[in-house]
């Protein structure tokens, strides 16, 4: 038997530790969080995203009576982008969450289902994107791409 161990690098800083543009996108992803349909869960998540070229699209979770077909903020994002500029690589996300308290102190991770869509993007365009996730007490900082958060993962090439 072989043990083998894995380890995530990332970084924790605060809105003033960040770059002009990652703090204009996190304050994006922030606004978003105003545009959540969250009246079940009263949790709302916002994500922005910067493409290649400088733009910027934001999504927000939409919930639904019937919980699966509601959508997380990462994804509806990220679709939007790809629907709008599929020529566009994702450079970085942002994503941000509040409940009815107000802004989470601990930064949420992205779900098992956007970090696999994430993955895709990933492949797709042949590079990782940074992703920032926001806290009170903190933002994560990954600039690895998803596989840092998604180690062991299933892809493409695993079919072939």
């Amino acid at each position: 038997m072989k043990n083998i161990k894995l380890e995530i690098n990332y970084e924790l800083r605060q809105m003033d530790e960040l770059s002009e543009e990652d703090a204009a996108l996190m304050r994006k992803a922030m606004d978003a969080t105003d545009h959540s349909y969250a009246i079940y869960s009263h949790f709302q998540v916002g994500a922005a995203i910067r493409l290649k070229d400088g733009r910027v699209i934001i999504g927000a979770n939409q919930e639904n009576a019937s919980f699966p077909l509601g959508t997380c903020a990462e994804r509806s994002a990220i679709f939007a982008a790809q629907a709008q500029y599929p020529d566009q690589p994702i450079v970085a996300i942002a994503i941000a969450a509040k409940n009815l308290h107000g802004f989470v102190k601990t930064p949420v991770t992205p779900c098992g289902a956007c970090r696999q869509v994430m993955l895709e993007i990933e492949q797709r365009y042949h590079q990782p994107m940074r992703i920032m996730l926001f806290g009170t007490d903190g933002i994560i900082c990954v600039n690895g791409g998803i596989r840092d958060l998604l180690p062991l993962s299933f892809i493409d090439e695993n079919m072939h």
